[in-house]
């Protein structure tokens, strides 16, 4: 038996570590012992030694089960340096030509090789099943375990049978490992990889140096990566979107503004991507844009930010992944871009899997609009939905505890959901009772006559966004249970009993609202910081002209483009036309008015421009829109024209506002009268003529549901067309 002497022996000789991390002495002797291991460790706490060390002083070779070819390559790599002998590890999976699959299974024979990474796809090969069967195995380990759940953000059904090979190969110590798993996720692998009675090692998921921030994702969203990148030259960063498509162009962009970047995802070829992968990890370039098959497992310890253009589908995708920022200890800045837009796009995506599926992916969903949305400190909030209290209020690195929000009483608000939920003596979801604290009579509300309890409606006066707020903080406290595993089912706890026999002080803090553009974050300030001043002189401006010709201000130019000239000055009309939503069409109406205004606003402060900040757009984007523009014109079907695109139509919308609000005239009249009679399409019109806003949530909630967001945005672009162009 290995000594704990002799193992840190091992870790200074191979590894250059003069003492253990945390547990990982107790992990590593807990696995020498012969005991399955389950390890529950944050991004950036030491996992991968956990199995590596081990590997090194057992005999035989330890089978690694890695979800990512890029992450086995790195690893390997990483093992292969620390020794100087590239026989030590090896993987085995798609990659590997037949020639290079023998070689490396002569070094497993030849007793060379103390590690083999393998993808669980290639694990259930029954070729490779076979020869492992004749090798001495010294035990297993299970990488990124929480892709066996369901419920974890990166399940991958492959990982299910990876118990019964194990069983078939032959029965050694497995160690599991995770960064991310909910109590829920935990109970689930243990379950599916027989571990019921493993020893259980679980470190704290709090990261101190990691900085939290979620902002509303607006048009300006480009240019304020492009600003937030140029004002930290040099810093290494990961910026997360969810499609493809997005990634390619994001990358473009950010190369066209003299940005050092990189795309990476599924979609690419393999060489390509292991070639963008190694240039980010050699620091050839700054930035990688990936989706999320980057990253698992990459060890960068210098990642100075995380950005997310889109929210994750779930919170332990974004833990996973604002995890890669700051993992050396020092500064490590989180920064997600929030619309809800993006949320219900993503619950389209699901739609048509089975039940079951659906009602997992509503409710991490849901877990992400609430972590988004809410104004509580977010490392509390992260760490509770991983059953870690944080006993502070204030953890001084998010955006919600920089600038808190004054707390108001909710005493008696806490106590109608109490008495509700006492009331129907059962559990329900949090939409149910708050239905019946606001009388409203839903057809679940009637299924259960819910309409006739004494206490319905005893507050129709708050709306449903504050009770779910009121909810939430309750659930964080603990006087309401919200069941998980059985729908997301809300209970009252023995503190809750206790609460409703003799009320306390309870405060909560009103959840953000990030579908306002409204909102103002502080973090990026000095990247993207808006001149107060000429901000309100081209408000007024923009006030003046909009009276002169009897049209809503934000026809003109929107709040997202006088911002952009508050802080980049443009003081000519070619700079002018580099602006978010200001193409050569608006600039020609309105350019000199506002250019002339910028010019003498400049002069008159001495303000140095800042020239190296100014966003410049993609040439291919403009020969889309033009692609786009001329399909229009020849009145081709959206849908179709959509679908060569290779867009949905949601985002083929988008990019005709963008063509539409820069001043471009387009006509897709033939295309609305298809779909709208004229009396809709004038009802429409009107509205957005008064409206002093183009909001399409307010549309939305003005017309009651009565026409679709689709059909909302359409006659917007109409209206901008008509009017504006």
């Amino acid at each position: 038996m290995v000594t704990r002497q002799q193992l840190t022996q091992v870790l200074k000789e191979f590894f250059g570590f003069d003492k253990f991390k945390g547990r990982q002495e107790d992990i590593i002797m807990s696995l020498l012992e012969g005991r399955d291991t389950f390890v529950l460790m944050p991004t950036g706490g030491g996992k991968s030694l956990c199995y590596q060390l081990p590997a090194l002083v057992c005999p035989g070779t330890a089978v690694v089960i890695s979800p990512l070819i890029a992450l086995m390559k790195n690893q390997v790599d990483a093992m292969r340096q620390y020794s100087g002998d590239d026989t030590i590890a090896h993987f085995l999976n798609s990659s590997l030509s037949r020639a290079a699959i023998e070689a490396v299974k002569d070094d497993i024979v030849a007793g060379r090789t103390r590690l083999l990474y393998v993808a669980p796809e290639s694990l259930t090969k029954e070729e490779n099943i076979e020869f492992l069967k004749s090798v001495n195995v010294s035990f297993y380990a299970i990488d990124e375990a929480h892709c066996i759940s369901e419920w974890g953000h990166d399940f991958r059904p492959e990982y299910r049978r990876i118990r019964p090979i194990i069983n078939e190969i032959g029965v050694r110590p497995v160690i599991a490992l995770t960064a991310t798993a909910t109590p829920k996720v935990q109970h689930d692998i243990q379950k599916n990889l027989g571990m019921n009675d493993a020893a259980l090692f679980k470190s704290s998921f709090n990261r101190p140096n990691l900085y939290y921030e979620i902002r509303p994702k607006t048009r300006n969203v480009d240019a304020d990566i492009i600003r937030y990148i140029k004002s930290n030259p040099g810093k290494s960063g990961i910026i997360y979107c969810l499609s493809r498509k997005r990634v390619e162009e994001l990358a473009e962009l950010l190369c066209v503004n003299d940005i050092k970047a990189l795309p990476y995802h599924a979609g690419m070829d393999a060489a390509k991507r292991s070639a963008n992968q190694d240039a980010f990890l050699q620091e050839h370039v700054d930035i990688i844009v990936a989706t999320i098959a980057f990253g698992m497992g990459i060890d960068k310890p210098d990642v100075r930010f995380v950005i997310h253009y889109d929210m994750p589908k779930s919170l332990e995708g974004y833990y996973q992944e604002t995890g890669r920022a700051g993992r050396d200890g020092l500064e490590g800045r989180c920064i997600t871009f929030y619309s809800p837009k993006d949320l219900r796009k993503m619950e389209k995506f699901i739609q048509g899997k089975p039940l079951s599926e659906q009602e997992i992916g509503r409710q991490l969903l849901a877990e992400t609009a609430a972590f988004a949305e809410s104004s509580v400190c977010r490392r509390r909030t992260l760490l509770h939905y991983f059953g870690e209290e944080y006993d502070r209020d204030n953890c001084g690195n998010c955006d919600n505890c920089i600038h808190p929000k004054t707390p108001v009483e909710a005493c008696d608000s806490l106590l109608n959901i109490l008495e509700v939920m006492q009331a129907v003596a059962a559990p329900f979801k949090p939409e149910h009772i708050i239905d019946i604290v606001r009388g409203r009579i839903t057809a679940d509300v009637k299924s259960y006559n819910h309409q006739e309890l004494e206490i319905f409606g005893i507050d129709r006066e708050h709306d449903t966004r504050y009770y779910m707020t009121v909810i939430r903080k309750a659930i964080m406290d603990g006087y309401i249970w919200r069941d998980i595993e059985n729908f997301g089912l809300l209970s009252i706890t023995a503190a809750g009993e206790e609460f409703l026999q003799r009320p306390h002080s309870f405060k909560i803090t009103e959840d953000n609202d990030l579908s306002s553009a409204d909102y103002v974050s502080e973090s990026m300030s000095g990247t993207s910081a808006v001149d107060p001043e000429l901000f309100a002189v081209l408000r007024n401006l923009r006030q003046e002209i909009a009276r002169k010709k009897s049209l809503p201000p934000y026809v003109i130019f929107q709040d997202p483009s006088l911002e952009a000239m508050a802080t980049t000055y443009p003081t000519t009309l070619e700079e002018l036309q580099n602006i978010i939503g200001v193409g050569a069409g608006k600039t020609q109406r309105y350019g000199r008015a506002f250019v002339d205004v910028i010019r003498a606003h400049v002069e008159a402060n001495d303000i140095q421009r800042p020239d190296e900040i100014r966003v410049r757009s993609i040439p291919n984007k403009s020969q889309t829109k033009i692609s786009i523009i001329q399909a229009i014109d020849r009145k081709v079907d959206l849908d179709a024209l959509a679908s060569s695109k290779g867009m949905d139509f949601g985002e083929f919308l988008s990019e005709i506002e963008t063509i539409v609000y820069s001043g471009t005239k387009i006509n897709i009249d033939y295309y609305i009268y298809e779909i709208l009679d004229k009396d809709m399409q004038d009802e429409i019109f009107d509205y957005f003529r008064h409206s002093d806003s183009d909001s399409i949530e307010e549309a939305f909630k003005y017309f009651e549901g009565e026409y679709t967001e689709d059909e909302l945005r359409l006659m917007r672009i109409k209206f901008i067309n008509d009017l504006a162009n």
